[in-house]
């Protein structure tokens, strides 16, 4: 569906755009230049309004056909989500993942970019800013680490855990409610351990290096986490959702459960059940 001269073209827009909106205002925000959305610990800064704004006019420019939803239009209106319900083609835009990060001087965010077709995601670049490199997927052509200059590197997740206990990436405070987050806390000991970077961009990508065996999330935003199941799945991780579901860009509600197996899902999935039933 996309050409790989259009691919090419999709990662230097966000590399051209993450040097220029996005990573001068690093560390240089005034307080001025930080909101809150849904709550105080739910940030957007100039930087996200202005690097979503300059991606979408020039994914426009690339493929006019094109809808776009990126994460700071639908906290405007949130009627833009009901486009990753069409079957056409669809950027969907998360301009600076790990916003709090960001905002706070921590060097834990990226960019996420899927482009679903069908309500299929077929291409995703989960983007490091502060690093210049990437990892990118393509439906049916794996998931491969990239750096400027040197040949991309494939991703494959081995079945082995990394521990007997299981390493994973889950936060209490992403559950609903007081009752769901005290069960998802009681539930962390179970483990080797369990982490939240507040980066999707980052637990992807910790996810493909293959030292964290699982991770549960009960928030399914899209602009979260399109393009690192795209990039998991190619490498041969699991996903699904906790009811069974298979995982669409367009799901609003559930928890997304992956791992390194389909016995570590299913380990999971009966942990987590629990909680939110």
């Amino acid at each position: 569906m996309l050409s790989r001269e259009t691919k090419d073209a999709v990662i230097e827009i966000i590399r051209d755009v993450a040097q220029a909106e996005i990573l001068p205002r690093f560390r240089e925000l005034s307080d001025d230049a930080i909101s809150t959305k849904s709550g105080f610990d739910d940030l957007v800064t100039v930087a996200d309004l202005a690097a979503e704004k300059a991606m979408t006019q020039r994914f426009q420019n690339l493929l006019p056909n094109a809808q776009i939803v990126g994460e700071e239009s639908v906290a405007e209106d949130e009627s833009v989500l009901d486009i990753l319900d069409s079957q056409e083609l669809v950027f969907i835009i998360d301009p600076i993942d790990g916003t709090w990060n960001f905002a706070n001087g921590l060097s834990i965010f990226g960019v996420l970019i899927a482009v679903v077709y069908q309500g299929e995601t077929i291409f995703g670049v989960l983007y490091d800013v502060v690093n210049d490199d990437w990892v990118e997927a393509s439906k049916g052509e794996g998931a491969w680490f990239v750096r400027p200059g040197e040949a991309p590197r494939p991703y494959r997740i081995e079945e082995q855990p990394t521990d007997n206990k299981l390493v994973g990436f889950f936060s209490p405070f992403l559950f609903k409610n007081a009752e769901q987050r005290l069960k998802a806390a009681d539930l962390q000991p179970k483990y080797a351990r369990t982490i939240a970077l507040r980066c999707c961009c980052h637990e992807y990508r910790t996810l493909l290096k293959g030292n964290v065996d699982f991770s549960v999330s009960p928030k399914t935003n899209a602009w979260d986490h399109a393009a690192g199941i795209l990039a998991y799945q190619e490498a041969g991780g699991i996903v699904r959702m906790l009811d069974g579901r298979t995982y669409k860009p367009a799901i609003r509600e559930g928890v997304i459960v992956a791992g390194r197996s389909s016995s570590v899902v299913e380990a999971i999935c009966k942990d987590i059940l629990p909680i939110v039933v």
